[in-house]
């Protein structure tokens, strides 16, 4: 029984499963949160850590068991706005999934994702730099996610995973997220199909050997170094936040949580609920790895180079980094100190916020920063693909000799 994995346990047990893989987890780690604190209010309470996304799970397996997915990619090439219909020719099922999943959650309010969207506007390079940078570091002291992106498909071609990456964290902060002419639904869709494949996959890997990965925790885990952590960054930094713009950048993450088949009972309802569940499942689910040393050296050496124009170095980027998600962090990640820029950043970084402030209340202002915060995605994007086109495709392997 001990070397099955949980799940299977939870599938072939039932009830006597799921309360036997339960009491396995140890006390100290006990999920605890409670659903009352949800977008949903309610819930089973059950701990996200053994809850997975079935119904994608399901179909994704047999998709690849039927050798359907270079199809589908093909098909869902040119599927990139919100309103634009499914292409002929999908699968049936796969058809009838993603309609369903591609629709906005009732408790969806348009008012509060056009009032993001002005936030995004105007606080871009913040939340560019938390997602980006300390997002990235974050994920890579994240064991499980460290291990399923480098023994998946995209570790192998870090540009183009971070690349892809990129894409879907655009289209969350962009003008027209969820307007019909966005991308934000496409992404969510399809990255969502991509987790499914992913959790299919790496279970025939020799070197994954651990539960299914990217359970609902573990999207939790990697939801909350993005939203929770650039939001509790900036109030850090004394940015100011009006209320309406606070509750707006929560809800237009809360329905990304949703479209990516996070569970209401699990999207926290307020940023006090937020706060309190990741600070319950961050520490339990962060330390180091070999991988995750790995692929941080990968993604601040991309970092140099895509800034290597603007005469950023390496040194620099370790130092801003740390700066970002502080020296436990950093050292888990294996990112060098750095005894000249460590000082300069902890000393000139929140001098440049308040100089910033200052400037954004005057005409034309939030506008130009926009422009140069767009201009500046479209840089990274064109380095990490190489002037190529690339979209979020379903992968069909591991990584090769994985």
């Amino acid at each position: 029984m001990a070397e099955l994995s949980r799940r299977r346990m939870l599938i072939s047990g039932g009830a006597l499963g799921a309360m036997g893989a339960l009491a396995m987890a140890s006390p100290a780690h006990a999920w605890t949160w409670s659903p009352q604190g949800s977008i949903a209010g309610a819930g089973a309470g059950a701990d996200p850590r053994w809850v997975w996304d079935e119904e994608a799970d399901q179909l994704l397996a047999s998709l690849l068991d039927r050798g359907a997915i270079p199809e589908v990619n093909r098909l869902l090439w040119d599927w990139t706005r919100n309103d634009q219909p499914l292409p002929d020719g999908l699968p049936a099922d796969l058809r009838d999934f993603m309609e369903r999943a591609r629709q906005l959650p009732s408790w969806a309010d348009q008012g509060k994702l056009e009032v993001a969207a002005q936030f995004n506007k105007a606080r871009g390079v913040y939340l560019n730099l938390c997602n980006g940078v300390g997002g990235g570091m974050l994920a890579t002291a994240i064991p499980n996610e460290a291990r399923a992106v480098y023994y998946s498909k995209g570790g192998a071609d870090m540009e183009d995973r971070v690349a892809k990456t990129s894409i879907f964290g655009f289209a969350v902060g962009a003008l027209n997220a969820y307007r019909p002419d966005g991308t934000c639904v496409v992404e969510c869709v399809k990255t969502r199909l991509v987790h499914a494949a992913v959790r299919h996959l790496l279970q025939q890997s020799p070197h994954w050997g651990g539960d299914i990965p990217i359970s609902q925790e573990d999207m939790l885990v990697t939801w909350h170094t993005l939203p929770t952590f650039a939001m509790r960054k900036m109030l850090e930094w004394q940015v100011p936040i009006r209320a309406a713009e606070s509750a707006a950048y929560l809800h237009v993450w809360q329905v990304t949580a949703h479209l990516l088949g996070i569970r209401d009972e699990y999207i926290p309802a307020t940023w006090d609920a937020a706060n309190a569940q990741s600070d319950q499942i961050l520490p339990r689910n962060m330390g180091p790895t070999r991988e995750g040393v790995e692929l941080t050296d990968i993604l601040l050496s991309q970092l140099a180079e895509q800034t290597s124009p603007l005469s950023v170095s390496r040194p620099l980027c370790n130092a801003l980094a740390r700066y970002l998600v502080g020296d436990q962090v950093a050292d888990w990640d294996g990112i060098r100190r750095e005894p000249i820029w460590d000082p300069l950043i902890r000393s000139l970084w929140p001098r440049l916020v308040r100089f910033r402030e200052g400037l954004v209340p005057l005409p034309l202002v939030p506008e130009t920063a926009w422009i140069i915060d767009e201009a500046v995605r479209r840089y990274i994007l064109f380095f990490l693909t190489k002037g190529q086109e690339t979209k979020i495709e379903i992968p069909t392997a591991n990584r090769p000799g994985s």
